[in-house]
């Protein structure tokens, strides 16, 4: 018969094991749940998306609920790591694995791949075919460039020419636009879309970046169309560089952004109204770039960061605002060609983005970093 206070010692002791000491499917440290159908360690959150997969994954709390000595045994056979070896064995390398803080869509995909369509066991290859193919062709709903209107495209993955097409209609014979993918960058906005499964695509057009808002209402596929997007980019990259390997390139497959949100800033004299506008500070391109709203489709502009060396700081900026400011928490952003001012609404805000912008500055400069400045500093 079951000890109950035996057996739950050995599962606290096998929680704290190198493997099981962070969530088998987001990494999520001290996990407290466990799936004792697939033997794995699991956190709260990772737990509730098991439990949508009756079939598949049945879960107990490691402290509260009752082990029964069987379970006990398997649990102490399987684990973190010799699951992984299951269920993991064949993930392709542009697959884009969930952490904690990602949204639910990604992070209930990757256990649905994991475990009930096992995406990754080696005992198939349709579903790598399909993100890998010459042409991936998903439906989704976007939202249009002057309106807050969502309407039905064609979108269209090529690894022939390594270009993101969409049609208006499915009878049309030619794209409204035809995206490269040199600069193209994905990643999930729901809480920014309005949708739990909402995409933003980036890419430069015109020197100018522009965004694309879709969503499609079932998570596995706008999933499969996100990793096929990133499919799509690295073999666009291997082509480019051929002398480096996956690792050197996954972190190049998309931009990371540092911090986003609404600041109010002012005119290159200092003299003229602040107005309040939507901000996104990458760190792969060192570029601060600005929008009237935080779902238009171009930007306004862009200012470039470099390094402290090359002229560029930050700095907290004090006084209140009299130019129709409503916020007092200054910015100042040193560059060797302008003094840029930002106001943020809480003191909270103002310190992210000054670590934020802190961070970018202590980077220092690639060779492409270089061409960048330049051509900011030609655009203006």
């Amino acid at each position: 018969m079951a000890t109950l206070g035996r057996n739950h010692k050995i599962l606290l002791d096998l929680v704290r094991q190198p493997g099981n000491n962070l969530c088998a499917d987001c990494a999520a440290p001290e996990p407290d749940w466990a799936s004792y159908t697939l033997g794995v360690f699991v956190c709260l959150n990772c737990s509730g998306m098991h439990r949508n997969l009756p079939n598949v994954s049945k879960v107990k709390s490691i402290r509260l609920d009752y082990w029964e000595d069987s379970l006990i045994k398997f649990m102490q056979e399987r684990g973190n790591s010799a699951a992984k070896a299951i269920f993991e064995k064949c993930v392709p390398a542009f697959f884009y694995k969930p952490q904690q803080k990602d949204c639910v869509v990604l992070k209930d995909q990757w256990i649905r791949a994991k475990y009930e369509r096992r995406e990754f066991t080696g005992e198939n290859n349709y579903f790598l075919q399909a993100y890998t193919s010459d042409l991936f062709e998903s439906t989704l709903w976007k939202k249009g460039k002057d309106n807050k209107q969502f309407l039905k495209r064609i979108f269209l993955l090529s690894q022939k020419d390594f270009t993101l097409r969409y049609f208006i209609k499915e009878d049309s014979k030619a794209p409204k636009s035809v995206i490269s993918m040199k600069d193209l960058s994905a990643h999930f906005q729901p809480e920014k879309i309005g949708h739990n499964h909402g995409l933003q695509i980036s890419y430069l057009e015109d020197e100018r970046t522009r965004n694309l808002f879709v969503y499609h209402e079932d998570g596995q596929a706008i999933v499969s169309f996100f990793n096929a997007i990133r499919a799509t980019r690295l073999a666009y990259l291997l082509k480019k560089h051929p002398t480096l390997q996956n690792n050197d390139l996954i972190p190049q497959i998309s931009t990371h952004c540092l911090k986003e949100g609404y600041m109010e800033k002012t005119g290159p004299t200092q003299r003229e109204p602040f107005k309040k506008r939507w901000f996104t500070l990458c760190s792969m391109n060192r570029k601060l770039l600005y929008f009237k709203s935080s779902l238009d489709a171009t930007e306004l502009g862009a200012v470039f960061i470099g390094t402290e060396n090359h002229g560029y700081s930050v700095s907290e900026s004090s006084g209140r605002s009299t130019r129709g400011g409503r916020w007092h928490c200054g910015i100042t952003l040193e560059t060797p060609g302008r003094q840029f001012v930002f106001m943020c609404e809480q003191m909270q805000e103002q310190r992210e983005w000054m670590e934020a912008f802190r961070r970018v500055i202590s980077q220092p400069m690639t060779p492409e970093d270089y061409a960048n400045e330049a051509t900011l500093r030609r655009g203006k």
